[in-house]
């Protein structure tokens, strides 16, 4: 299984727990949201919004435009902290991403 495609289940496996914990939000933060020029939008969205809206759209539009990956990735330790304790189904998240991460530790 190709990178590109190992990648994918990886995202949609993201989305699916962000579902399944009932963190997924129906509607995007307002426009001026996603002009942040801070890391991960940290003064204008909560991190799962960022996740949700910043995060796994532009992944999915570097797969769907064949553009390359990045070289490294490493979002997991961010979340690690960013997310409090009590978020539901929390440590099923972090694997998630940990799994996504663990992609681009070595080259393939």
């Amino acid at each position: 299984m190709s990178r590109e495609l190992k990648v994918q289940e990886r995202l949609q496996a993201i989305e699916q727990q962000l579902k399944a914990s009932g963190l997924w939000q129906s509607f995007a933060p307002d426009s001026q949201a996603f002009a942040s020029t801070e890391p991960f939008c940290l003064d204008t969205m909560s991190p799962l919004q960022w996740l949700q809206w910043v995060f796994l759209p532009r992944m999915q539009a570097l797969l769907d435009a064949g553009a390359p990956l990045p070289v490294t990735l490493a979002i997991a330790p961010y979340y690690e902290e960013a997310l409090e304790g009590d978020i539901p189904q929390r440590a099923q998240l972090l694997h998630c991403l940990n799994a996504l991460d663990q992609l681009f530790e070595s080259p393939n």
